[in-house]
């Protein structure tokens, strides 16, 4: 997906305001060329170019992850040179997980939580494994469409292999994990599940769990439901804190079991493990894809798989012409005279095997006992045994024992045998076998980023 030069105005007939934030406002937009509505991500910043365009983190990440059907999908990027203006345009959703549950007075059904869950794990997994972890994970940045889960908005993100400290002040208060509020940027990709586990009790209690007023409050707050962490964990925090006091008090949180004392066993047990304090033993979101929570629909995505792949080979199967039954009938009614399979024989390609040198003068050197000799199989294992495959199919004359090991041998060979090229036999002192690349070259390196 190329950047394209132009407006929007172009292609699409603008219809209203949808939203407004920091960075972006986004309208909603009409594509005169199906009528297809869309949401325009239009940024508040200006470009000096399209080159500084495709360098944005978030460009480059939605093209990266395009394919997956929970990560919001980017339909075109459009620069205006003039403007140094930049619209993205996306699919467009109902709403945002916010507006699901903002007012409500009834939870919203379990079955329905856990497959937003399950979809919202499925998309941070994606995400993780392809090098970048989102950095914002909230409920205004998961939109939704009746049961269909989509992650949005990844202007944070950045990539899991670079190199801390990241920028301290990142993702919103509430859903920000206790390495990111405790230490001078030291935080990976595993913030994104702490996240995940705020957003979880938030859309099934239908209240924030950690509304902090500050950093300090927000903390507290930790503390009052999970508990302060064990030392060992608080040394590894010490290491990259300078900015806060470490140091709190021994306090036993009152747990989640509490707070939701209708969730089953395993949805609290899952929340316990997105919700620990060390994000060395914090669930990773394929280990949250595998809880027994989602076993069900592990199993359904099983299921749906296995149909799709069984729809695709009949598809294939019906519309294909049935190669191999044909190939079948017609080896059955071909009739071969004894030379003509044994021509086909000859001629059958292989795959050429490399042999010594010794291997082949021994092959060669076999004395004949007057038995009837059997047929001829070429040997192609050397390459000038190859060449003589297309042999006649009498027996082969008996052919002088070449003397390898007494003086004068080399005379022998010149007189009696192919000219073969030169084979290195053995090992001599400082080389091997094996190939090696031209003196002085190097093999391109990598570097982390």
């Amino acid at each position: 997906m190329e950047t394209s030069l132009g407006t929007i105005e172009d292609g699409y007939d603008v219809l209203k305001k949808a939203g407004e934030g920091t960075f972006s406002e986004v309208i909603k937009a009409k594509r005169r060329t199906d009528g297809k509505v869309f949401a325009v991500k239009r940024m508040k910043g200006k470009f000096s170019s399209q080159e500084q365009v495709d360098k944005l983190r978030e460009v480059q990440a939605l093209r990266r992850l395009r394919n997956h059907p929970n990560i919001i999908h980017m339909e075109e990027v459009i620069f205006n040179k003039d403007k140094r203006s930049l619209d993205m345009v996306f699919e467009l959703m109902d709403m945002n997980i916010y507006e699901r549950i903002k007012g409500r007075r009834n939870h919203l059904p379990e079955e329905l939580v856990k497959r937003y869950m399950y979809q919202l794990c499925k998309a941070l997994d994606y995400m993780h494994r392809n090098g970048i972890f989102h950095r914002d994970v909230k409920p205004e940045n998961i939109l939704i469409k009746d049961e269909d889960l989509k992650l949005a908005d990844l202007g944070s993100c950045r990539g899991i292999y670079s190199k801390p400290p990241f920028t301290e002040y990142i993702s919103t208060r509430w859903y920000r994990a206790p390495e990111c509020l405790l230490t001078n940027g030291y935080y990976g990709h595993k913030m994104d599940m702490w996240s995940v586990g705020c957003v979880m009790f938030e859309v099934m209690s239908l209240y924030p769990l950690f509304p902090g007023s500050n950093e300090l409050d927000q903390i507290n707050k930790i503390h009052d439901i999970i508990g302060t962490p064990p030392p060992q964990v608080m040394s590894k925090i010490r290491k990259h804190s300078s900015h806060m006091r470490v140091n709190f008090p021994d306090k036993q949180g009152k747990g989640l079991r509490k707070l939701l004392p209708n969730a089953s066993e395993e949805c609290v047990s899952l929340l316990e493990g997105l919700l620990d304090y060390d994000p060395d033993n914090r669930l990773s979101a394929r280990h949250a894809l595998r809880h027994p929570y989602f076993k069900e629909l592990r199993s359904e995505d099983k299921r749906r798989a296995k149909t799709a792949a069984a729809a695709e080979a009949a598809a294939v199967e019906q519309h294909a012409p049935d190669d191999t039954a044909n190939a079948t009938a017609r080896l059955a009614n071909m009739s071969l005279k004894p030379h003509d399979a044994r021509k086909l024989v000859h001629d059958e390609p292989s795959p050429r095997r490399h042999r010594s040198l010794r291997s082949f003068r021994r092959h060669g050197s076999k004395k004949s006992d007057g038995s009837p000799a059997p047929e001829p199989v070429p040997s192609l294992g050397h390459p000038m045994l190859a060449a003589s495959a297309h042999v006649s199919l009498s027996p082969p004359k008996p052919k002088q024992k070449h003397r390898l090991f007494r003086k004068g041998h080399s005379k022998s060979m010149k007189e009696g045998s192919p000219k073969l090229p030169p084979i290195v036999m053995g090992r001599q002192p400082g080389r091997s076998l094996t190939h090696h690349s031209q003196q002085g070259s190097k093999l391109p390196s990598v570097s982390k980023r």
